[in-house]
């Protein structure tokens, strides 16, 4: 059973914007005047004057920003505010600017924005090879997994232990790129994501002082410490992925305005920055966080999906697919010649079985070791031949056939 290796993406990033939670231009009476024109800030638009205490009007941002305005007024105080709204997002969903969309998306789905930046030499009228883009996009998936993982369990190493879950929390993610490959941002929805934004904040602080602190001191102490504010062996590996091969890299977190602040978080973050310098420490630890990580004792139930022995008698190797009892899809056990015949004829007639041992942290938490007390678990008839039915669905299930006619 391999191991995906952790910069290899599990599935490529929702493209930006996203078709199931973009529902085109908001609604104007849904659409808070304080918020619009906090988004239009964010993404680099300017106010330019506008009549004090009624409306702002505002540019877009870059050298050709002031043919283009909007009137965005401050509160709904006034008669007119509704119209003016409505026209201003008419402007943006019309608008060709990066920002427009943006805001629009801003506006549809309150989200928490998370920016990456990698210093990058540019290449001919701003441009970059397409591998520089591909890393930034590898490292900042494994990031938002790190942040995932975090949120459900606070671990050095995490493995195979809740990364399906973890996987799918990020679906609702937004991306969007910049030109150049050197910067992309993430969308986090507060509704499903804010405590992986919460989550990844706290993380990636406590790594940068832990780092600060093992370059000053040569101790290690502060990463320790730091796995309970989320840093892990992922963390590390999506850091070094990010700053490897640029001159430094950067991270911020902004928080949606139409929620506020997290309890616990600063009102405005300044960027995390990691250089080249820092690869060392954060190798470091990344090793460390992947030595020290404990065995975890386990009682696991689950159905057989692969027999396998050298001979006709004696120990052999069993896969099973979890169903209860540990964080991970699959674990592979040797058993003894008594034990493998139950799990054996178990398979054969369709049930379960449970078995105690400890779930070994090398090979990412997929291999059972001291096992014991294997032994059937019975189910009723309906859930038995459902499970016989996904079992005889696999390949696998002819490598196990082919072993029981070869055999005793």
């Amino acid at each position: 059973m391999t191991h995906r290796p952790l910069d290899e993406a599990a599935r490529t990033g929702r493209p930006h914007p996203a078709e199931p939670a973009w529902r085109g231009t908001p609604v104007p009476e849904q659409v808070d005047p304080a918020v619009l024109g906090a988004l239009l800030q964010r993404h680099g638009w300017q106010r330019r004057g506008g009549a004090a205490g009624r409306y702002g009007r505002w540019t877009p941002p870059g050298p050709h920003g002031g043919r283009t305005s909007l009137l965005v007024p401050e509160s709904r105080d006034f008669p007119d505010s509704d119209d003016l709204i409505g026209e201003a997002l008419d402007a943006l969903s019309r608008s060709g600017s990066p920002s427009a969309r943006d805001v629009l998306i801003g506006l549809a789905v309150p989200s928490d924005e998370i920016h990456w930046w990698r210093d990058v030499p540019s290449g001919p009228v701003d441009t970059a090879p397409w591998t520089v883009e591909d890393r930034l996009r590898t490292a900042a998936r494994q990031m938002l997994l790190a942040g995932a993982l975090a949120v459900r369990a606070r671990a050095g190493y995490h493995g195979a232990r809740h990364r399906g879950p973890a996987a799918a929390s990020l679906d609702d993610v937004l991306i969007g790129g910049a030109p150049g490959g050197r910067r992309l941002t993430a969308l986090v929805p507060v509704a499903t994501g804010r405590p992986l934004s919460v989550r990844l904040h706290q993380a990636l602080y406590a790594a940068r002082e832990a780092v600060d602190y093992r370059r000053a001191t040569g101790g290690m102490d502060a990463f320790d410490t730091a796995v309970e504010a989320g840093v892990s062996h992922e963390l590390t590996e999506a850091l070094v992925a990010l700053v490897r091969g640029s001159e430094g890299a950067r991270i911020a977190l902004e928080w949606a305005p139409s929620t506020g602040v997290p309890e616990g978080c600063a009102t405005r973050m300044e960027p995390v920055e990691f250089s080249p310098g820092d690869l060392p420490a954060l190798r470091e630890a990344g090793a460390r966080y992947l030595r020290q990580e404990p065995s975890v004792p386990v009682r696991i139930t689950g159905a057989v999906v692969r027999l396998r022995r050298s001979g006709p008698r004696g120990e052999g190797t069993v896969r099973l697919k979890v169903i209860a009892g540990a964080e991970v899809p699959h674990v592979r056990m040797t058993l003894d010649e008594e034990s493998y015949r139950i799990a054996g004829h178990a398979h054969l007639v369709g049930l379960p079985v449970r078995v105690d041992g400890r779930l070994e942290s090398r090979g990412g938490f997929r291999r059972l070791v001291a096992v014991s007390g294997v032994a059937p678990v019975q189910v009723d008839e309906a859930e038995r031949d459902r499970l016989m039915k996904s079992l005889q669905e696999t390949a696998e299930i002819t490598t196990f056939f082919e072993e029981v006619c070869g055999g005793d």
